[in-house]
């Protein structure tokens, strides 16, 4: 069947600067992105290939607490260590820009105000955790937990890393605050939501009729999320670090990051491109790829599809490729956890030797007993 595409937008999922990148990421997300991207080029096809680091995830705030230092301390110090990781390696970005940048301020703020003077947002006030002693409200990522699925400790308010299932704060059993250690109570405040109700037969339609050829896991998930019905989700978080909320009545607070750091596609675009960005991403001729791992599935494939569709003017994501997670003697490899085999330790060890990082399999390959014990210990799930 011809083509009907003229060009064809790659991005990849952009990683927490709160950590270097590991094994896991590059398993799962760039080389596979990279290898696309490499092929498309190969026949001398259109392409541009986007990433970037994602820098205002309350795990960057909750690693500057640790340390005593400033998020933008912590932004600073590793995406200057992603960026060069990659570099090294051999991921042949267009871009890999970053979510601090003015472009990205500038468009995500703009975004949302196009949204919010479409009406595209409802306004509600809801009961949400606050930590007493540290006397803030509490994001996702601020509460822990006994995850009600799998009843593994330590899941995170928006997500259980041992089980992969997306949550709500208030589904986790005996919530404590990340940041004092205490019980959280509950008070009132307010947030702008995006009604995914509103999209969800749209949604509904472009997924699981149009989108049957999506890998099963990433259908699945999407099927799943839609049969149980879309809610509205919130926008913005009650935090000191991210990009204010550019309405009046909003002090306070910022734009909620899985609002922000898609749109970090977008701007690292416009960064690359300032007056050709918008044939990448609004042109029907061009077909948008977006590769990340299967926690980032929901937010690519309907949150950000949503907020898209909402705004009017851009195109929607041909497909999602999505892959599982890579473990590491058996459990999950974690950044916030400290578990994982770092990309710039690798390369310090194994000069020369990128190519087999994750792709040598062969047990004759005459590498030294260390690296041998990384490869041996690596299985995906």
């Amino acid at each position: 069947m011809e083509n009907k595409f003229k060009r064809t937008t790659v991005t990849s999922a952009l990683p927490y600067a709160n950590g270097p990148v590991h094994i896991g990421h590059l398993a799962g997300v760039y080389v596979p992105a990279d290898i696309y991207v490499r092929y498309l080029r190969l026949k001398k096809e259109d392409v541009l290939f986007i990433g970037g680091s994602d820098e205002h995830g309350v795990p960057i705030t909750i690693r500057a607490k640790k340390e005593g230092i400033t998020p933008q301390d912590v932004v600073d110090r590793y995406h200057t260590l992603i960026k060069e990781s990659f570099k090294e390696f051999g991921i042949s970005f267009d871009i890999y820009s970053r979510t601090t940048s003015k472009t990205h301020h500038e468009l995500a703020s703009e975004f949302f105000k196009t949204l919010y003077d479409k009406g595209e947002f409802i306004e509600k006030t809801s009961m949400q955790y606050y930590d007493e002693e540290a006397h803030q409200f509490l994001a996702d990522r601020y509460i822990t937990g006994e995850c009600p699925h799998c009843h593994a400790e330590g899941a995170y308010g928006d997500q259980c890393e041992k089980c992969g299932t997306s949550l709500s704060p208030t589904d986790l059993i005996n919530p404590k605050s990340a940041i004092s250690g205490s019980k959280p109570v509950m008070r009132e405040t307010k947030h702008w939501y995006l009604p995914l109700d509103k999209h969800e037969g749209w949604l509904r339609e472009w997924i699981l009729e149009n989108h049957k050829e999506w890998r099963p896991n990433v259908y699945g998930q999407c099927k799943s999320w839609l049969d149980m019905g879309l809610q509205p989700r919130a926008v913005s978080r009650d935090l000191d670090w991210g990009i204010p909320v550019p309405v009046e009545g909003a002090e306070g607070k910022v734009l909620y990051v899985w609002f922000d750091a898609p749109i970090g596609y977008i701007s690292n675009t416009k960064e690359l491109l300032p007056d050709s960005w918008e044939t990448w991403w609004k042109d029907p001729e061009t077909r948008l790829i977006h590769f990340i791992g299967k926690d980032n599935i929901v937010f690519h494939c309907i949150v950000f599809p949503a907020m898209l569709k909402a705004e009017g003017s851009y195109i929607l994501p041909d497909n999602v490729p999505s892959n599982e997670f890579l473990n590491l003697e058996g459990d999950k490899i974690s950044t916030s956890r400290n578990w994982a085999v770092w990309l710039h330790e690798y390369l310090q060890d194994f000069p020369g030797q990128t190519g087999c990082i994750a792709l040598c399999i062969d047990s004759q390959c005459p590498r030294n007993k260390r690296q041998r014990f990384y490869l041996e210990r690596f299985s995906s799930t």
